[in-house]
Order: C-alpha cells, then structure tokens, then sequence
C-alpha cells in the first residue's frame, strides 16, 4: 500500500482513537469554571466574557443543536465538540510528526520509502501522536466545553499547513496554503488567541524554505519579522482596527451627527478598499510576495470578521451580555480586556512603589442617546520604585506578602533586581510552566492547586510532579498513592495520583537531540513552536501572584510541540537499535518499546483521572444554590463557580428563571446594572431606582467616606438619596476641583414592617415574634464602590417584596456587614430581619432550619459525589468541605429549635449522599463537630464512624511526616502535626465523654506515642 494512503488511514485512526476516549470519559453536563458561561453564551449565542469568542460560539450552537430539545443534554453534546476537535488535533499531530519523520528518514524527495522505513515513519506518528492524546492538560479540556480544545486544533491545522506548503513550495499554487494559515489565524482569534504565537516558526519554515544563502544572522531577522508580524496581527489586524474604527466614528457622530457605527463602516470600508486596490495593483504589475501579502492580510480579516457576531448580538440584549459592546468604543476595550488592567512588561514598578505623581491619559468614551460622551481620563502613575522587566510589581491584596514569603524576605526588605530576578525563575518559570510540563511527561502527585507549595525530593507536595521511581521508599501517605476500595463508593483514595516515571520526557529528550543532530532546521522549528507557545507566554503575562487556578491549559501548545520530539524519539531508537538488528526489526522494536513506554503507560495511568462520565457535581451544586431560594428571589453571587454553572442551569436547562443572579464583580459596571434594570427570563427587574446618568462610567465610581460623627443609625433610604443626589450642598470639592458625594456614616438601618415581612412570607406567623424593629448593621469598607451603591438602592427599595440572599461561598466582604441577619436555608444565605442572635459567635452559621430541612433533605441534588469515578479539585476541596459544613449547621440549627429527631435524619442523609474522603484538615474539623452531635443525638455507630475515618487520616499523615522526619526534618509539615495531635485529642475528649472506652484508649495511645515522636517539633510550637 502506498505511503500517503497509509499515512491518511493511520491518521483516522488516531482521530477515532482520540475521539472515542475523550467522548466515553466526557462530563455528561455542564463543567466548573467558564465551562457554565460557554455552553449558556453557545446555546442562546450570547455574549461572553472578554476577549469573546464568536467562532467558538458559533460552533457551540451547531453542537448543541445535536440534544434534539433535550436541554439537559445541551452540555453533552457541546461537550462532544471539544472531544471531536480534540480528536482532530491528535489527527493533524500525527500527520506532522510523520511529515518530520519522513525528512529524517528518507534522503531524497520522491525516493521509493521501502517497509523498514514505512514502519518507522508511521511508529513515530503513532507513538507522538498518541502519547499526546493521554497526556493530563490535553484531556483535561478535551471533555469540557471549553475554548482551549479548539484552539488546539486551529494550532496543529496550522502547523501541519506550513509544513504542507514546505513540501510543495516549488509547485504552482503551492502559496495558498499560506494564504489558508492566514485564514485559520484569523478565525482563530474568534475561538482563543493562543494561535497566534505559531507565526514566528511559520516564519522560519518560509525563510529556510525560500533563501538559498542561510545563516545565523539572517535566521535571526527571520525571527523577528515573524514577532513582527505576531505584533502586526494581534495589535495593527485585531487591536489597531476596531480602536481607529472607533475614533472614525467619533468623529462621524459627534461632528457629522450621524448614527453610531456610521464613521465604523466608513473605515472599514477603507480598509477593504486598501486590500483589493493592494491586491490588484500585485497582479497588474506582476509583484508575487507583495500579492502574497495582501491576500494573507485580507483572509486574515475574512477570519478575524466572525467578530461581527459582538456588536451584533450585544445590540439584541440577550440575558448574558457581557460588557453590552454595541458600540465601537466598548468593543475595542472589550476586545483588549481594559477591565482588567495591565501588568507592566518591559519596565515597571515593584510591589512595594509609591505614587509620586500622576499624569491624565487619552480620554475614555461611553455611548450616551445621541453622541459619544466624555467619561474623563486615564489616569497615568509615576513610581518611586522601578525596574527593567518588572515580575514582583503587583501591591493588590495578598500579592505583597506572597512574594516575602515565596522568597523569604523579611517584612521590611527592600525588593531588588536579584530578588526581581529568583521571583521570575523560581516562581513565573518554575512553578507556572516548568511544573506543568513535569506534570505532563513525569507525572503528578495529585489534582490539588499547588502553586504556593515548592516539593522537594523527600517529601510530596500538593500538585507537584514525581517520577514515582523513588515514591516507594517515602511512605507516601494513602491520601496520595491510594488505600483500599471502600464499598458502595465511586472516588478512591490516591485517585489523582499519576507516576510516569519520566519516560515520556525521556523519549521526548531523546528525540529532540536526534532531531538537531540529523535536522536541526526543522528542530528549530519545533523549538520556536515549543519556546513561543510555552515560555513566551510566561514572559508576556507576567502573572502576578497566585491564580484563581492551576494555568497549565494555558501552555498546551508547548506540551502539542513537545508531543512531536516524543514521536521522533522512535526514529532515534531505532537508530539506536539498528546497530544490533536490521532495520525492519529495528523499526518494529522501537515502535513497541516506545508506545508502551508512552502512550499506554499514559492512558493506564491517567484515565482514572479523566474520566468524568459520571460526575455531576457542578450541575447539582448549582441546581442547589437556586432551589435554596425562595421565589423571585434576588441571589448575590461572586466567584466563578457560584455563578457560572448558575447561568447554565437557568441559560439552558431552564431551572428556577424566577431567581435573579446578580454576580458582584460584574456589577462594578454601568452596564450590569443597567442590564439589572431589565426583566431576564422569568425575573422582574431589580428594583434600582437610579436613572442610568447617576451611575455611568465616569459617574460615582467611588463614593468615600467622610465620617460626620452622626451618633444613630441612618435610614439606608436617606443614606442612598444623600449619596446619588446632585445637590452641591451633599457634596466635596476635591483638588482637581470636581464635585463628588461622600458616605457621611457607616451606621446603617432599615426599618421593619412586620406586615410587609408577613404579605411577602419573608417569615412565617409563627416566626413573628421573633422580628426585630428594624435591621441595624455598620458598613464594612471606607468607600461604597458601584456594586456597594446599586446593592444600597436594591436594600433601600425592595420594601421584603423580593427575597434577597447570598450564596454560601461568597467573601464576607460582600456581605457589607448584614451577617447578623443572615440566615442559612441550604446553599444560600436569606436576608431575614429577626432580632440579632447575640449568642452564636458564627454569625454565618445560624439557620431558618425548617425550610433548609425541607430544601436539603426533599429537593437538593447531591451530584453523583459518592459514586463518581473521579471528583475534580473543586468537588473535593471546595464543594465537599461546604456541603459537610451545611449538613452540620442543619443539624445543629434542627436541635436548637428543638428538633433532635429531624437533625439525626441529616447526619444521615449526609452519611448516605457524601463519600467519606478527608482532603484536609478543614475537613477533619468539620467531621469532629458531626461525630460529637451524632453522639450528643444517641448514634454511637455514626458517630464512631465519622471519628474512625479522621483517626484513620490524621494517623496516615502523622505517619509519613514522621518518615519524613526520619530521613529529612526540613520536609516536615508542621502545621499537620501540631493540628493533627490537637485533633486527636479533641476526639478523645469526645470519646471519653460519650463513654466510649475502647476508642478513647486508643486514641489517648496513639497521641502519647505521637507527642514522644514529635516532640521537638510540639516543642517549637508552644
């Protein structure tokens, strides 16, 4: 059989392969993170969160349309369109790797490829190609709907082109490959901008491929006209376009008085005009390369036109509207992230700067009904303290204390260059890329967040990497390497724990160093795609501090380039191998060698923890946040993964669209609020009452505080009038002469009617009694900021029509001080004026306990959490510790309202719907406080469960650390011990005063032998 037939049916079957993995380990729905807001902005072609991604959108929808009306199968099968992506991804792997392996194998273009070296070609792009397909950061994204899978396949499209277009560059028509990569790099800023950094190695393969005279310095301007060329396209195509689109309409709006986009249209039909003048002049007068540009140039704005679907969608209102950019001005701050700021890159300030002076900027536009508006300046600082390559410059909330303490500096240190320096190799390098390549082709302790924890070589530490050659002699605790099955339960210990012992890395290095010894043009190649889709990117961000979460999906072009020295290393095998026996044998023995090393070594141990199918996790726990509220009630929320999956359920599926969700970090814009003021499914709009002029951007950004020493509490009505009103006599003159309002007291209150608390059944008639005259609380911040004001307006004139709750997970910071009445009903905080409870000292853990028992024992969803085969990081350490901790103040809540019988059902419930994991010592808290109501409720057997399952972890760690403490004391996790043993003995006493004599002396032994081993240590703690 001929080569290229093999090569296409081989390469289908890497597509089948790929896509039958990802497909029968896919979520079966809706996923963490922006999964939520993807699959919601997909299905109803909404509009994202920034950048946007209208080509992601828009193929989302055509996926989604595969449920056949069955929402609830929406996810799945958007879901299925990463996995298939995915699946084309590893299709185009191995037909790149092949492309290289053939150069490296055959000597001569068009030399008749005998069985031996057929073998090999086709081993390398087998063993490449798979091993990729089975590593951790690929699969993780292949089975969510997410944009990283697509763009993925738009990086290996394009990489497998220009090697197509290197093979065919001397035959006519061979150039439109380049002008087809011209088109996918500008579809693919409609899906992710990651693509992009492919252009410096398309530019090396065009500079080998067509000068004849070749040398280092030359190679080195080809380099940089291919960043230039990156820099011509992400900020002249993609930035520069839409922000002089936008002064043009400006101009045409406010000067000519015409419609809004008109001065838009106008440059845009200038830029159209430029390209076909450009391209015909090309051709009249014969002038290839310059012909060659343009049409690249103009396909490249074929592609990048998909962002149309922005403005146009924005303009329909649709309930997800992220930034409303229908206009030219919001769109090109949308499309350049201007909400989040910018990190400094070349030359900057360090942490800990002082302003010194401040310059204004270029002015900031808003749209107003007929003309672009003045919504004043940016504002430009000058610091005290600055350097050249800027990597520790962020004073923003616990950034400054992590760099003291990531690099050991004391509290009143002055950062320097060297320090500048540790910080961007031991951190930005190392612990951002470098871990995560590790985690790829090394192997993996587990899935927990590990960027503030550096491993060693003794001990273990969350999200590092292993070889696992060495983990048998370290005693690594069960919670690491795994225990025995516990019946009836899905998840095991030691789940996520994924030794590779190295030997995809090693088969990678081995290639790579065979690769520059035989081909080293085609190895720097693969070394600019390596380097720019890796490092590059850590250089560019320049990442701050910690991270929401583990970035490595970021870098996954890296590890795609990384993946073809892994099949190459097949070919250097076998040249290894062909001293001994011939070629054919050679061949066969290096392919076999090489795939069980790599991409069966890989799909054995990774799919544990990738198979997703029976996780339901974020679907459920969002199902719980809306059924924990009341009808038409208003949920604050904040984070991602207490909004996101939110909107899916109600975006999607339909669940609970009476609840308004209002996310907090959105409602920072004018936008949102306004948005707010709209009805949204089955939503009536807010009640805010303010016009949109008293809150535009530009308008009460931020309102300070200014304390006027008024002794009562004021009316929250009275303060929001004062601090909305345009009145000079409520207002300050600041030094730049503006006018602004000021919060004059911190001492707010609202005073309760109990008929409207009872018409609008805020409480129940038998709850009256309880009701307090009027809700008093002392504002937390020394500034009301948007959100703060719009939630000030919703508080003063809701008048208890609407519930207004929180979510369990949000920042106390945004409670703005009404935790006193604050009352739990399941995942949700409900605003309710009784009178304040000034015994319980957690003022976040009292109940309205009857309708939470109704909500958790009859209606919650508990997410398949016993029984998943695999429980991502936020199931286990974010979800789990909060569902034990609404189960426990459940029960606590029942026996304080004199319900013994109903709390014992819920340590039940709990018992039967929550697997019995321990994933830290928040955890074994919780547990404790469980076992001591279940024996306060007279269930021996239950309560000695809970205690035997944190006896059976605290003793597992203690265990280890004391190995640790053995062979390196440096190692030893301190706080474990001190807690541990503490532990212990909490459960001891708990024991001993439920007369449970048998466990009580074993705990009280274990803690003696304990203290005897970690003396020193307990020592130093005191």
């Amino acid at each position: 059989m001929e080569y290229k037939k093999i090569n296409n049916l081989l390469g289908w079957l890497c597509f089948a392969v790929a896509s039958i993995t990802y497909i029968l380990t896919l979520e079966p729905s809706v996923s963490f993170w922006d999964c939520g807001e993807f699959i919601s902005c997909a299905y109803r072609l909404q509009v994202a969160h920034q950048p946007g991604y209208p080509v992601f959108a828009m193929l989302g929808k055509m996926f989604s349309l595969l449920s056949m009306g069955d929402n609830a199968k929406v996810p799945y099968f958007t879901n299925m369109g990463s996995a298939i992506a995915s699946g084309a991804t590893i299709m185009f792997l191995f037909w790149t790797i092949t492309a290289l392996a053939k150069k490296l194998v055959v000597d001569k273009t068009g030399e008749a490829i005998d069985q031996s070296r057929m073998i090999l070609i086709m081993g390398a792009g087998l063993v490449g190609a798979l091993a990729f397909t089975y590593t951790d950061t690929f699969w993780f994204s292949a089975v969510e709907t997410i944009v990283f899978a697509l763009s993925s396949l738009c990086t290996a499209v394009v990489f497998w082109a220009i090697l197509k277009w290197d093979a065919h560059a001397d035959e006519p028509g061979a150039d439109r490959w380049l002008i087809f990569i011209a088109y996918v790099i500008g579809l693919s800023i409609g899906i992710h901008l990651l693509n992009l950094l492919t252009i410096p190695a398309i530019a090396i393969v065009y500079y080998f491929r067509r000068h004849k005279n070749v040398h280092v310095g030359s190679a080195i301007g080809a380099v940089l006209i291919g960043l230039l060329i990156l820099v011509f396209v992400q900020y002249g195509i993609r930035g520069y376009t839409i922000e002089i689109a936008a002064y043009f309409d400006l101009f045409f709006v406010n000067t000519l008085g015409l419609g809004f986009w008109s001065g838009a249209f106008f440059f845009f039909l200038v830029i159209i005009t430029v390209l076909v003048a450009g391209i015909w002049y090309s051709i009249k007068y014969q002038k290839p390369l310059l012909n060659l540009a343009f049409l690249c140039v103009a396909f490249t704005y074929f592609g990048y036109s998909s962002f149309a679907y922005i403005p146009i969608r924005a303009t329909a209102n649709p309930d997800l509207n992220n930034s409303h950019p229908d206009n030219a001005f919001i769109l090109y701050g949308y499309l350049n992230r201007v909400q989040y700021g910018e990190n400094p890159l070349l030359y900057g300030q360090y942490f800990d700067a002082k302003v010194v002076d401040q310059t204004e900027g270029n002015t900031i536009y808003r749209k107003g009904k007929t003309k672009y508006e003045d919504a004043g300046k940016k504002e430009n600082y000058v610091y005290d303290h600055t350097t050249l390559f800027p990597r520790m410059y962020s004073n923003e909330g616990q950034d400054p204390q992590f760099y003291r303490q990531w690099l050991h500096m004391g509290d009143t240190d002055v950062p320097n260059g060297w320090d500048n320096f540790r910080w961007a190799v031991s951190w930005q390098i190392y612990q951002m890329y470098v871990r995560y390549f590790l985690w790829n082709f090394v192997g993996r302790y587990n899935d927990q967040d590990g960027q503030q924890t550096m491993g060693g070589f003794h001990g273990y530490a969350d999200g590092d990497w292993t070889t696992g050659i060495f983990d048998g002699a370290k005693h690594l605790p069960k919670s690491v390497v795994g225990g025995p099955k516990i019946p009836g339960q899905g998840i095991q210990l030691g789940n996520t724990y994924t030794p590779l012992y190295a030997l995809p890395l090693i088969i990678g290095l081995f290639g790579c160093v065979y690769h520059f010894q035989r081909k080293k043009r085609d190895a720097l190649v693969v070394l600019l795609l390596f380097f720019f889709t890796g490092l590059a990117i850590v250089l560019y961000v320049n990442q701050p501090s910690i991270q929401p979460r583990e970035r490595d999906y970021s870098y996954v072009g890296s590890f795609y380039a990384f993946a073809i020295w892994i099949g190459l290393g097949v070919v250097a095998l076998a040249e290894l191998i062909r001293i001994k026996i011939n070629p054919q044998g050679a061949a066969i023995g290096a392919t076999a060698i090489c795939l069980l090393a790599a991409p069966v070594l890989l799909a054995s141990t990774e799919w544990k923890d990738h198979d997703r199918s029976t996780k339901m996790t974020p679907h459920d726990m969002a199902y719980n946040y809306l059924i924990s509220c009341p009808l038409n009630a208003i949920l604050f929320t904040y984070g991602d993964n207490d909004t996101y999956s939110l909107w899916y359920d109600q975006e999607v599926e339909g669940i609970r669209p009476d609840v308004r969700i209002v996310n907090l970090s959105l409602f920072t814009g004018d936008w949102y609020i306004r948005q707010m003021q709209g009805r949204m499914n089955k939503s009536a709009p807010l009640p805010i009452t303010m016009p949109y002029d008293k809150y535009k951007e530009g308008v009460r950004d931020v309102i300070y505080f200014d304390d006027k020493k008024i002794p009562e509490p004021v009316e929250v009505k009275e303060i929001f009038d004062f601090i909305t009103s345009d009145n000079r006599a409520t207002q300050v003159q600041y030094q730049s002469g503006d006018w602004g309002n000021y919060l004059p007291t911190k001492n707010f209150k609202i005073t309760v009617n109990p008929d409207d608390v009872l018409k609008n059944h805020v409480i129940t008639p038998d709850q009256k009694d309880r009701l307090a005259p009027a809700i008093v609380w002392k504002f937390t911040s020394n500034y009301v900021t948007k959100e703060n004001l719009a939630m000030l307006d919703i508080l003063a004139h809701n008048n208890w029509v609407r519930p207004i709750c929180f979510t369990t997970t949000i920042g106390q910071e945004n409670l703005i001080g009404l935790q006193p009445y604050l009352y739990k009903e399941g995942f949700t905080y409900h605003l309710i004026p009784f009178q304040p409870d000034t015994t319980t000292r957690d003022q976040l853990g009292k109940t309205n306990s009857l309708v939470m028992y109704d909500n958790m024992m009859n209606k919650f969803k508990y997410g398949e959490f016993k029984t998943a085969k695999y429980l991502d990081h936020e199931s286990t350490t974010m979800f789990y510790p909060v569902m034990l901790s609404t189960f426990y103040d459940l029960a606590a809540g029942l026996i304080k309202d004199g319900h013994p019988d109903m709390a014992l059902k819920v340590l039940h419930k709990c018992d039967q719907e929550m697997p019995d994991i321990n994933p830290g010592l928040e955890v074994v808290d919780r547990k404790i406080f469980m076992a001591k109501t279940a024996y306060q409720l007279h269930d021996i057997i239950l309560g000695n469960k809970f205690l035997n399952s944190v006896d059976d972890y605290l003793t597992d760690q203690l265990d280890y650390n004391y190995s640790l403490m053995q062979s390196n004391a440096g190692d030893v996790n301190q706080q474990i011990v001190q807690y541990g043993i503490s532990f212990m003995n909490g459960m001891a006493d708990v024991t001993a005063e439920n007369h449970q004599t048998a466990f009580n002396n074993k705990l009280k032994a274990q803690i003696k032998d304990y203290e005897t081993k970690f003396a020193s240590i307990l020592q130093r703690g005191q």
